[in-house]
């Protein structure tokens, strides 16, 4: 994706680390959408040394936006990390794709799980709380239509790896490794297939 010039919105954008790479890129101006308190403060730390304010985070979250604010403001979207937390996911997108302007794009990041229907956790995934749905390749991209976007594709399908997710000295807590089955890598401690990742793209042409 092309960010030279754009304006960008980035829903769950932590502390804000991939808005900074977004303007190395060329994008004009990044708008990040966070409620996580820490990851706000982290951001204004960071930024009180770099002094830039072209990428900016909201402590908020994205529903709770008002969408006058959002709509049809935005050259590209990001949601990373995002879509399985919310409870109603379909609406997560139609938000996305309103946000755009004419010909805008978006990426998703999302897990994904490679069967005959999404997976609706009844508990915990991978002891993640708050997992609601994991759609299917197919049920990804037909959810991103109906939201309104075209041209919808999946770009890469890849495992989540023990280099990408892993404790180190600067995070100590579990990570992939107490989440999987020790006995059976290919699923979670839960029983549920390991995770995957899914990267989508597409646009609003309306």
């Amino acid at each position: 994706m092309d960010l030279a010039g754009a304006h960008v919105l980035d829903v769950g954008c932590g502390n804000g680390y991939f808005g900074w790479r977004m303007l190395q890129a060329g994008a004009r101006r990044v708008v990040g959408i966070d409620a996580t308190p820490l990851f706000h403060m982290q951001h204004q730390a960071i930024n009180h040394y770099a002094g830039d304010h072209r990428n900016a985070v909201l402590p908020i979250r994205f529903e709770q936006l008002p969408e006058r604010l959002t709509e049809a403001r935005f050259d590209a979207a990001f949601s990373m990390g995002v879509l399985y937390h919310q409870r109603n996911p379909g609406e997560h997108l139609r938000r996305l794709c309103r946000s755009l302007k004419t010909g805008g794009q978006v990426i998703v990041e999302t897990l994904i799980v490679e069967s005959a229907a999404p997976l609706r956790p009844a508990g915990r995934y991978a002891r993640m709380r708050n997992v609601f749905e994991i759609p299917t390749p197919n049920s990804l991209l037909n959810a991103m239509a109906a939201a309104g976007f075209e041209e919808a594709r999946v770009i890469d399908i890849a495992a989540t790896t023990h280099a990408e997710q892993r404790s180190t000295p600067w995070m100590r807590f579990e990570s992939l490794a107490e989440a999987l089955n020790p006995d059976d890598a290919r699923r979670t401690v839960e029983g549920h297939p390991a995770p995957r990742r899914c990267v989508a793209a597409a646009r609003n042409l309306n």
